[in-house]
This record gives structure tokens, C-alpha cells and sequence, in this order.
């Protein structure tokens, strides 16, 4: 369908879509701001030749992250100050994903859960590579969350790009031996428990609010059985090391602004129906 927009969509099925449906403000935030997003709605400034050939109107931007109109400059500034931040050195991706299990005390939990999961993730990494038999070393580290898939469905983990060596505590720079970060067992068994300690910490504390209908004991059962080695896979994937981390800076660009679904993916909607292009993931 030729012109078809996520604004479009939403202009067209979200104010009915919200009044059948109970949502949280920030979602109804993004949705109006994706809606009003340089229309009338947000006014406008007007150029013109001084001599008074042309005069054209420009309506204002929303500038919401979510917005997939409001991207390709905050991307791009986004992308000019990490490619100033990485080292000339060798660089591996990292993906750390939490087991589905986990979605229903996401959705309950989302700013504490994003807090402990980068939390474990940074510790997972800075304590393994301190180790003397892997690196004996502080890393250089960034990460950056995704919280949904190709299909749109809620899929929480964080990618990391990670230096291929780091400084030793007398400020000396050592790099990553043989071409080889960490075992990938070892780094699925660390986050694990640091992550599952994380959440029952929280829910100690009384930080934690359970999804309705999930009683404490049962999710204490669920907590053990997540730490069980071989009844849940927590998924860490480390890929071959790059020989610099612009590329991974680049596929994480695309995903820090403009929402999960961008225009170019859609393919048809037919006022109840979105069609849109997706790649199938397994990770």
C-alpha cells in the first residue's frame, strides 16, 4: 500500500483501540505523539523567500523515541558520539536474554527490571573477564536494550559490545587471549545466578509486585525451577570477534529510536489487519 505509515495506522484505529482498552499513560503518550507528529497538531514555522517567491509551512516534529518519523538525526548523534568512544581494538557482540517465563514480571515490573538486567549483565561480564583465566582485566562495555522481537512479541535482552581486552589494575592494557572471550556455558551459568539473586533480592525488599494471579509461593517454585541447570535455558550468545565495533554500533542504532516496527516493514493494513515484513530470529 503505497504511503502507508505506523501514523497512518494509529490515526486510524487507536482512538477507538484506546477507549475499549485499558493503558498505561506512557503508552497513550507515545501513541498521541506518533499521531500529531508534524501535523497542525504541533504547530509549525513558515519559510520563505525574502522576496516573497515561495513561502512553504513546516509542522513540527514530536521528537518522541518512539515515533519512527522522529529517528535518522537522533540516530545519527547517537552513532557520532559512540564511533568517537570505541577503541582500536578487537570487539565481540553479546546478547544476554532472560527466559520468557520472566515476560508477566517484566510487564509488572518494567523500570526495576530493566535495572536489575543491565545490573546482572555488567557484572556477569566484569566479573568473568576480571578473571586472571580468561582476562585479568576491566573491559570496555556497551549495552543497549531491546524488549521486543522481529514478530513484536515481548522478548527482553540486552546487547553488549565488548572490547577484546581491557586494563589491569596497574592501568596496563592486556588483550583477550587467542581470539577467545569467555565459554559460553560459564557466562549462561554466572548470569543466571546473578540475575536470579537480583530478583529475589528485590522481592525481600518488597520492590518486586507479582503479576495477578501468581501467589508468592508460586513464584518462589518458579524462581527454582529458572535455576534449575538443565530445566530452563537462559540464552547468552557471543559471536565471533570483529575486528572493530562500528558494525555493531550501527545494528544497535537502528533499535535505540523509532520504535519496534519502522515504516519500510509495513506491508498492508485493511482497517483490522497489519501486515508486516519480519526475520525470523532464534536467538
Amino acid at each position: 500500500m503505497a504511503g502507508l505509515t505506523l501514523q497512518t495506522i494509529f490515526q486510524d484505529a487507536f482512538p477507538a483501540y484506546a477507549q475499549a482498552h485499558p493503558l498505561p499513560a506512557h503508552v497513550r503518550k507515545a501513541a498521541r505523539a506518533i499521531m500529531q507528529c508534524r501535523t497542525a497538531a504541533l504547530g509549525g514555522h513558515l519559510q520563505e523567500c525574502p522576496d516573497g517567491h515561495v513561502a512553504r509551512i513546516w509542522y513540527n516534529s514530536c521528537r518522541h523515541r518512539s515515533c519512527p518519523q522522529c529517528t535518522f538525526l537522533e540516530i545519527e548523534r547517537w552513532l557520532t558520539t559512540q564511533r568517537a568512544r570505541l577503541l582500536a581494538c578487537n570487539h565481540y557482540h553479546v546478547i544476554f536474554t532472560i527466559p520468557h517465563d520472566l515476560n508477566p514480571l517484566w510487564l509488572g515490573n518494567v523500570s526495576l527490571m530493566t535495572t536489575l538486567l543491565f545490573q546482572t549483565v555488567r557484572e556477569t561480564l566484569v566479573t568473568l573477564l576480571a578473571d586472571p583465566k580468561y582476562l585479568g582485566a576491566q573491559p570496555g562495555i556497551l549495552a543497549a536494550l531491546h524488549t521486543w522481537g522481529q514478530t513484536l512479541v515481548l522478548h527482553p535482552h540486552i546487547h553488549c559490545l565488548v572490547t577484546g581486552g581491557g586494563l589491569t589494575l596497574d592501568g596496563q592494557w592486556k588483550a583477550v587471549r587467542n581470539g577467545f572471550l569467555v565459554p559460553v556455558r560459564v557466562a549462561m551459568a554466572v548470569f543466571r545466578g546473578k540475575c536470579l539473586a537480583a530478583v529475589r533480592t528485590a522481592w525481600s525488599h518488597g520492590n518486586l509486585q507479582l503479576p495477578d494471579g501468581l501467589r508468592p509461593q508460586s513464584f518462589l517454585n518458579l524462581l527454582n525451577r529458572l535455576g534449575h541447570p538443565k530445566k530452563t535455558r537462559w540464552n547468552v550468545h557471543i559471536q565471533e570477534r570483529y575486528p572493530h565495533g562500528t558494525g555493531v554500533v550501527t545494528y544497535l542504532a537502528r533499535y535505540m529510536r523509532g520504535g519496534p516496527l519502522k515504516n519500510p516493514r509495513l506491508v498492508a493494513y485493511d482497517g483490522h489487519t497489519v501486515t508486516f515484513r519480519y526475520v525470523e530470529n532464534h536467538r
